[in-house]
């Protein structure tokens, strides 16, 4: 099985290329516009359903010509959302993007009907019958901490990834049973720093406070897996990046596939992996999502060994 329930957040995208980021109180005037679908609930779920999963999504969009842009987007996509919820005089979720000639960006998010999901809006079968929920903070803390305590109620498993980063209570983190973190959300959840304590005791320190798996990814360095029986880096994939907007979310997506499907930890590491770098070649969010024959022939031609 690779039943997934995605709740998150819906977004849509409107991105400026530019060669470098403008300082205080500049212009830029020569940038290229362009506008996508994204929202990282909505990245993860088509993330996950392009690597082969079963995605229901439950997110909130709002009254607006951009919420039916989103409805296509996801049905054409094979996206079940009949528990979309569409919010009453509010605007649908937008981010903007600043994406520099390196492939770096610079994000703001006014999230519209993205602050209207609430926990009563999750209905309790979707919960106890998914393989995995999928959830992360760009919808209200108290939804995600809500789903969490259900889905432990009904051992259902429980992957967040807490982005925009902010600190977490260890009752949340009790429910989570794989916390997928970069380092700066690390940081900021452990309490530590990854360059001056080192990475296994700030994976440690986040294992202590409740989530059953610590996964840390690093960009260019890889992944590090943290558990009670299990210490291990996963290698990255070399690649020319042109936008890193999707790595994490297309990361996170492709992994609850892997780990719905009974993958091992490793390999379900290394293939979430190889999406994100695949992701980061090419402009925009979800369009830069890869197919799951994508992945598995992007693999076999960067073959990397697990260290």
């Amino acid at each position: 099985m690779k039943n997934i329930l995605v709740i998150g957040s819906s977004n849509i995208d409107l991105i400026a290329q530019v060669e470098r980021f403008p300082q205080p109180g500049e212009t830029i005037g020569n940038a290229i516009y362009s506008k996508m679908f994204g929202g990282k609930g909505a990245n993860q779920a088509v993330a996950a359903v392009r690597a082969g999963g079963e995605v229901t999504f439950v997110t909130s969009v709002g009254d607006d010509g951009y919420a039916s842009e989103l409805k296509e987007h996801f049905k054409s996509n094979g996206i079940n959302i009949k528990y979309l919820r569409q919010a009453d005089n509010c605007p649908t979720g937008v981010a903007l993007i600043l994406v520099d000639a390196a492939g770096e960006n610079i994000i703001a998010v006014a999230p519209g009907a993205n602050a209207k999901l609430t926990a009563n809006l999750v209905e309790e079968t979707l919960i106890e019958s998914t393989d995995i929920i999928l959830m992360q903070m760009e919808i209200p803390y108290q939804t995600v901490r809500e789903i969490a305590l259900l889905a432990k109620k009904y051992n259902t498993k429980v992957m967040l990834n807490p982005a925009p980063a902010r600190v977490l209570d260890e009752e949340l983190m009790d429910c989570v049973d794989y916390l997928v973190v970069n380092e700066s959300e690390a940081n900021l959840i452990s309490g530590l720093d990854i360059e001056r304590d080192g990475l296994e005791v700030v994976a440690r320190k986040m294992l202590e406070m409740g989530s059953k798996m610590i996964i840390i990814t690093l960009g260019k360095d890889g992944s590090y897996i943290y558990s009670d029986e299990l210490r291990k880096g996963v290698k990255s994939y070399t690649v020319t990046a042109v936008d890193s907007t999707a790595a994490g979310d297309t990361f996170c997506g492709v992994l609850a596939v892997g780990i719905s499907g009974g993958n091992e930890i490793t390999e379900a590491v290394r293939f979430a992996s190889a999406a994100a770098a695949i992701s980061v070649t090419k402009l925009g969010a979800q369009d830069s999502i890869p197919l799951a024959e994508d992945i598995e022939s992007f693999i076999e031609k960067n073959h990397r060994v697990v260290s």
